[in-house]
Protein backbone atom coordinates (compact mmCIF):
# COMPACT_ATOMS: atom_id res chain seq x y z
CA UNK A 1 0.00 0.00 0.00
CA UNK A 2 1.93 3.25 -1.46
CA UNK A 3 1.73 6.31 1.61
CA UNK A 4 -0.53 8.20 -0.14
CA UNK A 5 -3.32 5.19 -0.30
CA UNK A 6 -2.75 4.33 3.71
CA UNK A 7 -3.46 8.07 4.42
CA UNK A 8 -6.78 8.00 1.97
CA UNK A 9 -7.81 4.79 3.57
CA UNK A 10 -7.21 5.80 6.88
CA UNK A 11 -9.44 8.73 6.92
CA UNK A 12 -12.17 7.34 5.48
CA UNK A 13 -12.30 4.64 8.08
CA UNK A 14 -11.55 7.34 10.91
CA UNK A 15 -15.01 9.69 9.09
CA UNK A 16 -16.72 6.39 8.71
CA UNK A 17 -16.14 4.95 12.34
CA UNK A 18 -15.87 8.05 13.94
CA UNK A 19 -17.60 6.78 17.54
CA UNK A 20 -16.09 3.82 18.84
CA UNK A 21 -12.26 5.13 17.24
CA UNK A 22 -12.69 8.51 19.18
CA UNK A 23 -14.28 6.60 22.10
CA UNK A 24 -11.31 4.47 22.23
CA UNK A 25 -8.85 7.12 21.35
CA UNK A 26 -10.24 9.39 24.19
CA UNK A 27 -10.44 6.44 26.60
CA UNK A 28 -6.78 5.91 26.02
CA UNK A 29 -5.31 9.41 25.88
CA UNK A 30 -6.80 10.11 29.27
CA UNK A 31 -5.24 6.88 30.76
CA UNK A 32 -1.56 8.22 28.99
CA UNK A 33 -2.81 11.71 30.61
CA UNK A 34 -2.11 10.08 34.22
CA UNK A 35 1.38 9.08 34.24
CA UNK A 36 1.66 12.50 31.37
CA UNK A 37 0.84 14.52 34.04
CA UNK A 38 2.28 13.08 37.01
CA UNK A 39 5.90 12.91 34.99
CA UNK A 40 5.88 16.74 34.47
CA UNK A 41 4.30 17.52 38.22
CA UNK A 42 7.95 15.53 39.22
CA UNK A 43 10.43 17.92 37.65
CA UNK A 44 7.90 21.05 38.19
CA UNK A 45 10.14 22.97 40.98
CA UNK A 46 13.48 21.72 39.39
CA UNK A 47 13.99 22.64 36.06
CA UNK A 48 17.31 20.89 34.81
CA UNK A 49 17.78 19.88 31.54
CA UNK A 50 18.59 16.24 32.01
CA UNK A 51 15.34 16.16 34.09
CA UNK A 52 13.08 17.62 31.31
CA UNK A 53 14.96 14.67 29.01
CA UNK A 54 13.92 12.41 31.56
CA UNK A 55 10.42 13.49 31.48
CA UNK A 56 10.54 13.62 28.10
CA UNK A 57 11.66 9.62 27.47
CA UNK A 58 8.94 8.81 29.94
CA UNK A 59 6.06 10.73 27.83
CA UNK A 60 7.49 9.37 25.00
CA UNK A 61 7.34 5.94 26.79
CA UNK A 62 3.67 6.19 27.74
CA UNK A 63 2.71 7.64 24.42
CA UNK A 64 3.91 4.64 22.35
CA UNK A 65 2.35 2.32 24.67
CA UNK A 66 -0.46 4.44 24.24
CA UNK A 67 0.42 3.87 20.00
CA UNK A 68 0.58 0.28 20.50
CA UNK A 69 -2.50 -0.55 22.41
CA UNK A 70 -4.73 1.36 20.12
CA UNK A 71 -3.26 -0.19 16.96
CA UNK A 72 -4.12 -3.16 18.21
CA UNK A 73 -7.55 -2.54 19.24
CA UNK A 74 -8.58 -1.30 16.27
CA UNK A 75 -7.34 -4.12 13.85
CA UNK A 76 -11.02 -5.25 12.93
CA UNK A 77 -12.07 -1.92 11.97
CA UNK A 78 -11.04 -2.24 8.80
CA UNK A 79 -13.36 -5.53 8.39
CA UNK A 80 -16.67 -4.72 10.51
CA UNK A 81 -15.62 -1.89 12.55
CA UNK A 82 -15.53 -3.22 16.16
CA UNK A 83 -13.06 -2.03 18.43
CA UNK A 84 -11.44 -4.82 20.64
CA UNK A 85 -9.42 -4.41 23.25
CA UNK A 86 -8.71 -7.65 24.87
CA UNK A 87 -5.11 -8.85 23.48
CA UNK A 88 -4.73 -5.28 21.93
CA UNK A 89 -1.20 -5.08 23.37
CA UNK A 90 -0.15 -8.52 21.12
CA UNK A 91 -1.79 -7.11 18.42
CA UNK A 92 -0.63 -3.86 18.56
CA UNK A 93 2.91 -4.75 18.58
CA UNK A 94 2.47 -7.40 16.03
CA UNK A 95 0.62 -5.10 13.46
CA UNK A 96 2.91 -2.08 13.87
CA UNK A 97 6.25 -4.38 13.39
CA UNK A 98 4.35 -5.75 10.30
CA UNK A 99 3.34 -2.29 9.26
CA UNK A 100 7.22 -1.09 9.50
CA UNK A 101 8.47 -4.18 7.27
CA UNK A 102 5.59 -3.90 4.79
CA UNK A 103 6.31 -0.07 3.77
CA UNK A 104 8.47 2.03 6.06
CA UNK A 105 7.23 5.15 3.54
CA UNK A 106 3.74 4.80 4.69
CA UNK A 107 4.37 4.18 8.33
CA UNK A 108 6.28 7.39 8.29
CA UNK A 109 3.89 9.09 6.38
CA UNK A 110 1.60 8.55 8.72
CA UNK A 111 3.80 9.67 11.69
CA UNK A 112 4.66 12.79 9.38
CA UNK A 113 1.48 13.78 8.77
CA UNK A 114 -0.37 13.03 12.99
CA UNK A 115 2.88 14.82 14.03
CA UNK A 116 2.17 17.73 12.31
CA UNK A 117 -1.42 17.80 12.97
CA UNK A 118 -0.42 16.99 16.79
CA UNK A 119 1.75 20.47 16.31
CA UNK A 120 -0.65 22.16 15.05
CA UNK A 121 -2.73 22.03 17.92
CA UNK A 122 -0.82 21.68 20.83
CA UNK A 123 1.95 24.38 19.92
CA UNK A 124 0.09 27.46 19.76
CA UNK A 125 -2.13 27.13 23.12
CA UNK A 126 0.81 25.82 25.17
CA UNK A 127 3.53 28.67 23.47
CA UNK A 128 1.05 31.18 24.13
CA UNK A 129 0.46 29.63 28.07
CA UNK A 130 4.27 28.47 28.81
CA UNK A 131 6.39 30.35 26.12
CA UNK A 132 8.46 29.08 24.12
CA UNK A 133 11.57 28.59 26.17
CA UNK A 134 8.31 26.47 28.65
CA UNK A 135 7.77 24.51 25.57
CA UNK A 136 10.84 23.84 24.46
CA UNK A 137 12.96 23.31 27.67
CA UNK A 138 12.42 22.78 31.46
CA UNK A 139 9.03 23.73 32.56
CA UNK A 140 10.37 26.14 35.40
CA UNK A 141 7.08 26.00 37.50
CA UNK A 142 4.87 27.52 35.05
CA UNK A 143 1.53 28.57 36.66
CA UNK A 144 -1.69 26.09 37.16
CA UNK A 145 -3.27 27.94 34.45
CA UNK A 146 -0.56 27.61 31.91
CA UNK A 147 0.26 24.20 32.93
CA UNK A 148 -3.66 22.95 32.50
CA UNK A 149 -3.79 24.72 28.98
CA UNK A 150 -0.31 22.92 27.95
CA UNK A 151 -2.19 19.99 29.30
CA UNK A 152 -5.62 20.11 27.69
CA UNK A 153 -3.75 20.85 24.51
CA UNK A 154 -1.55 17.56 24.44
CA UNK A 155 -4.57 16.11 25.46
CA UNK A 156 -6.86 16.94 22.29
CA UNK A 157 -3.74 16.78 20.01
CA UNK A 158 -3.41 12.95 21.23
CA UNK A 159 -7.53 12.21 20.84
CA UNK A 160 -7.57 13.52 17.55
CA UNK A 161 -3.86 11.75 16.09
CA UNK A 162 -3.62 8.43 17.92
CA UNK A 163 -6.79 6.94 15.83
CA UNK A 164 -5.16 8.45 12.51
CA UNK A 165 -1.39 6.23 12.94
CA UNK A 166 -3.19 3.54 14.73
CA UNK A 167 -5.57 3.13 11.21
CA UNK A 168 -2.35 3.77 8.73
CA UNK A 169 -0.73 0.78 10.67
CA UNK A 170 -3.40 -1.21 10.62
CA UNK A 171 -4.19 -0.76 7.26
CA UNK A 172 -0.59 -0.68 5.61
CA UNK A 173 0.09 -4.83 7.75
CA UNK A 174 -1.99 -6.23 5.78
CA UNK A 175 -4.23 -8.92 6.68
CA UNK A 176 -6.79 -7.10 9.29
CA UNK A 177 -7.78 -10.89 9.67
CA UNK A 178 -4.62 -12.16 10.92
CA UNK A 179 -4.08 -9.63 13.56
CA UNK A 180 -7.80 -9.53 14.79
CA UNK A 181 -7.01 -13.09 15.93
CA UNK A 182 -9.32 -14.87 13.26
CA UNK A 183 -6.32 -16.82 11.73
CA UNK A 184 -4.80 -16.89 8.47
CA UNK A 185 -6.27 -14.64 5.25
Amino acid sequence: MSPADAVRAALALLRRHAGPVYAASLAVTLVNTVPDVARQLLVYRDPSLLDALMVDVVGFTTGLLAQVWLTGAFTEVPVGGRVRTAGAFARGFATALRAVRTSPAAVLAGVVLGGGVSALITLPPSVAALGADGVLGPLDAPSAAAFAVATVSDVVASWVTLPFLALVLVLVAGSTRRFAGKGRA
